[in-house]
C-alpha cells in the first residue's frame, strides 16, 4: 500500500492556466432567455392554442396511424381522429358546465352545514385555548375606573346638510344596452369555442404536414448527419406519442374511479370531480392533492358529521397510491424522465406564465424539452437541467468526490456499483478512469504536492475498505449474462469461471488427476514513476491476492539504476509493472524491464496499462522490442495473464 506521508515530486509545469476572459456569448444567451420568456408571457393568447394543438397531435398520432393501417386516406384518417377528439372535448366541456351549474344552484343548501361545522371547530379551538390559558397563566382581570363616571355620548348631528361639509353626490349608471348585455353573456362562451377552434385547425395541419415538419427540423438541427437525426426525431416522436396516450388512458381511468367512488359515497357532482381529477393529475406530485381539496371540502359541507369527508380523502389516497405505485410502472415506467425538483420548478414557472393551463401543460411541455435535449446536441442543457439522469458519469462523480476530499461518499458509490459488477470491473471502469483524469490535472500543474498526497491517502483508504469484496460477478449479474470469460463479457466464447478468492492455484497430476495445493506464488507489483502509479499497482496486488497469489509492493525507486542491485526479490514467480497510462514505448519503461530482466532472469514480466488499441497491444514486433512477456490494457487483463503465465510455468 502506498505511503501517504512520503514527499512527492511533481512534474514541472506552467501551473493552472488563468481563467478565460468573459466572452459576450454568455450575456447573449441570457438576453435570448429573457426575450424568450417575455415572448411566452406576452404572446400566451396565441401560443397556448398552438401548444395544445402540438400536444393533441402527439396524442392523435397513434390514432391516425391506426386508421391508416385499415387503408383509409391520410386526410380522412386525420379528420376522423380530430373529430373523435373534438367529440370527447365537447362532451367533457358540456359535462363540466352542467355540473358546475347544478352545484351552484345547490350551494345555499350546504350553507347551514358549513356554518355549523365552522362554529363547532371555532368553539373547540376556543375552549382548548381557554383551558391552556387557565392552566399555564393566572393573570387577574384588571378593570379600569374612570373618575368621571360614564362618559356622556356626544350629541347626534342634526339631520340634513351641515354647513361646511361636502355635498353628497350620487352617480347613476345608465341602463345597459342590448348589445352590452349580449356581449357579457356571449363572451364567456365564445372565448373557449374560439380557443378550441384554433386548436383543432392547428392540430389538423400538424398531422397532415407531419413529414414536412420533420424534414424541416432535420434541416434545422442535423442536416450533416441525416441518418442519426432522422432516427432521433422518429424515436422522440414515438416515445412522446406513446407516453401521452398512456398517461391519458391512466388519468382517464383514475378520473372514472374517483367519480364512481365519490358517487357511491354521496358527494354531489361526482362527474365534475372525476373530470377535474383526470385533468389535474397531469400535474405530477401535487395534481392529485389539489384535485381532492374541493370534493373533500364539499363532502364535509354535505354531511353533518365527518364520515363522508374522511371516506372521500381515503378514496383519493388509496386510488392515487395504487395508480402511482402499480399501474404507472406497469404502463410506461415509474418516472417521467424528469427530475422531481425540476417538475415542481417548471410547474410554478408555467403557472406564472400561462395560469391554470400552464400548470396542466407544465409536465408535457417539459418532457418535450427533455426528449429534444437528449437527441439534439445544441439543446442538451435541457436534459442536464430538467432530466432525471445523473448529471455526472460514475467516473466524473468518483473524481469529483476525491477532489472534495470525501472518502465516505467515494466508498458509498463503490459499494453501490459493486452490487452489479466485479471488483476488477469497478477498478477498470471507474477508479482507473478517474485516476487518468487526476493524472492529466497533475501534469498541467493543477495539484500541489500536499493535494496529491491527500489524494493518494484517500485512494489507499478506499482500496483497504474494499478488501472484503471478491473479484467475481454478482449472482444477479450472472443470471442476466450468458457468457462470461474469466469475468469478462465476451459473447460467443467458451465459459471459464474465475478462481475462487480463497483458493490457491493448484497443479493437477496428469496421471492420477489429484489436485495438490501448492505454495501461493509470489508476485512483485512494481509501480511506474508517475505520482499516482502506486495506486493501480496496489489495485493489481489486491486483485492478485483474491486469485491465489501472494504479493509484495515495490516502488519505482527500489528498481532504479542505483537500487536495483539491492532490490529484494524474494522467491518471486511473476513481476507485474503497473503504470496509470502508457502511450507507445516510453524509454524509461523499456529500461525498467531490462533491469528487472537482468535482476530476475527467467521470471515472467507483465506490463500495463496501455489504452485500448495502442500499437503495442496489437504489433508483435513492438512487444518483442519492449522485452516483457505480457502486455495488459486493463487490471482484469493483467490478472488473467498472471494466472495463465503461472499455470503455464507450473
Amino acid at each position: 500500500m502506498p505511503e501517504a506521508a512520503e514527499p512527492i515530486t511533481l512534474p514541472s509545469g506552467a501551473g493552472v492556466p488563468a481563467s478565460e476572459t468573459p466572452r459576450p456569448q454568455g450575456l447573449l444567451i441570457l438576453l435570448v432567455a429573457v426575450v424568450v420568456v417575455a415572448a411566452l408571457y406576452l404572446a400566451k393568447t396565441v401560443l397556448i392554442p398552438i401548444t395544445l394543438a402540438v400536444l393533441l397531435s402527439f396524442v392523435l398520432g397513434p390514432v391516425v396511424a391506426l386508421f391508416r393501417r385499415i387503408h383509409l386516406p391520410k386526410v380522412l384518417a386525420v379528420l376522423l381522429a380530430v373529430l373523435l377528439a373534438l367529440t370527447v372535448i365537447l362532451l367533457i366541456a358540456t359535462l363540466i358546465g352542467t355540473q358546475i351549474a347544478d352545484l351552484a344552484s345547490n350551494l345555499p343548501q350546504y350553507q347551514a352545514t358549513v356554518m355549523q361545522k365552522v362554529d363547532t371547530v371555532r368553539s373547540f379551538a376556543t375552549s382548548r385555548m381557554s383551558a391552556l390559558t387557565d392552566q399555564f397563566s393566572h393573570i387577574p382581570t384588571v378593570q379600569s375606573h374612570h373618575p368621571g363616571g360614564l362618559a356622556t355620548a356626544a350629541p347626534a348631528p342634526a339631520s340634513g346638510h351641515v354647513a361646511g361639509q361636502p355635498m353628497p353626490v350620487t352617480v347613476e349608471q345608465p341602463a345597459p344596452s342590448t348589445l352590452s348585455v349580449a356581449k357579457s353573456l356571449l363572451m364567456p362562451v365564445l372565448e373557449p369555442i374560439e380557443t378550441i377552434g384554433i386548436v383543432i385547425v392547428f392540430a389538423i395541419f400538424f398531422l397532415l404536414q407531419k413529414e414536412d415538419m420533420r424534414d424541416r427540423l432535420i434541416r434545422l438541427f442535423g442536416s450533416s448527419d441525416l441518418h442519426r437525426t432522422t432516427l432521433a426525431i422518429d424515436d422522440a416522436g414515438k416515445r412522446l406519442s406513446r407516453y401521452f396516450l398512456s398517461q391519458l388512458a391512466v388519468n382517464a381511468c383514475f378520473g372514472v374511479i374517483i367519480g364512481s367512488g365519490l358517487a357511491f359515497i354521496g358527494v354531489p357532482s361526482p362527474l365534475l370531480w372525476g373530470v377535474l381529477a383526470m385533468l389535474l393529475r397531469f400535474v405530477p406530485y401535487i395534481g392529485s392533492a389539489i384535485s381532492c381539496l374541493l370534493p373533500v371540502a364539499l363532502a364535509a359541507a354535505v354531511d353533518p358529521h365527518w364520515g363522508k369527508a374522511i371516506q372521500a380523502l381515503a378514496l383519493f389516497v388509496v386510488v392515487e397510491g395504487i395508480t402511482g405505485q402499480v399501474v404507472e410502472p406497469m404502463t410506461y415506467g415509474s418516472t417521467t424522465g424528469l427530475s422531481p425538483v425540476a417538475v415542481l420548478v417548471v410547474a410554478v414557472f408555467w403557472s406564472w406564465l400561462w395560469g391554470p393551463i400552464g400548470l396542466i401543460l407544465s409536465t408535457p411541455l417539459t418532457l418535450c424539452l427533455v426528449v429534444v435535449g437528449r437527441h439534439v446536441k445544441r439543446l442538451e442543457f435541457f436534459d442536464v437541467l430538467l432530466g432525471d439522469r445523473p448529471a455526472l458519469t460514475p467516473v466524473e462523480t468518483f473524481y469529483q468526490r476525491l477532489l472534495a476530499h470525501d472518502p465516505d461518499e467515494v466508498q458509498e458509490q463503490a459499494e453501490q456499483l459493486l452490487q452489479t459488477r466485479s471488483l476488477s470491473a469497478y477498478y477498470d471502469g471507474v477508479a482507473r478512469r478517474a485516476l487518468e483524469l487526476a493524472a492529466q490535472d497533475i501534469l498541467r500543474g493543477a495539484f500541489s504536492s500536499s493535494q496529491v498526497a491527500r489524494l493518494r491517502t484517500d485512494l489507499a483508504t478506499l482500496i483497504e475498505e474494499l478488501e472484503g469484496y471478491d473479484d467475481i460477478d454478482p449472482p444477479e449479474r450472472l443470471k442476466n449474462r450468458d457468457v462470461v470469460v474469466s469475468g469478462v463479457e465476451r459473447p460467443g466464447r467458451t465459459v471459464h469461471k474465475q478462481p475462487a478468492p480463497d483458493v490457491a492455484i493448484e497443479a493437477a497430476d496428469t496421471e492420477t488427476g489429484d489436485a495438490t495445493p501448492e505454495v501461493r506464488p509470489l508476485v512483485l507489483c512494481v509501480s511506474g514513476r508517475g505520482p499516482l502509479d502506486e495506486v493501480p499497482s496496489a489495485m493489481t496486488g489486491q486483485l492478485l491476492r483474491k486469485h491465489g497469489f501472494d504479493t509484495r509492493m515495490a516502488k519505482h525507486d527500489e528498481t532504479s539504476r542505483t537500487n536495483i542491485a539491492a532490490f529484494d526479490t524474494g522467491d518471486a514467480a511473476l513481476i507485474c509493472v503497473s503504470c496509470l497510462e502508457i502511450l507507445g514505448q516510453p524509454p524509461y519503461l523499456r529500461y525498467l524491464i531490462r533491469r528487472l530482466r537482468q535482476r530476475l532472469p527467467g521470471v515472467p514480466i507483465i506490463v500495463g496499462l496501455w489504452p485500448a488499441g495502442d500499437p503495442v497491444l496489437l504489433d508483435e514486433d513492438l512487444r518483442q522490442m519492449m522485452g516483457a512477456d505480457g502486455y495488459a490494457g486493463s487490471l482484469r487483463d493483467m490478472v488473467i495473464q498472471a494466472v495463465e503465465l503461472v499455470r503455464t510455468d507450473n
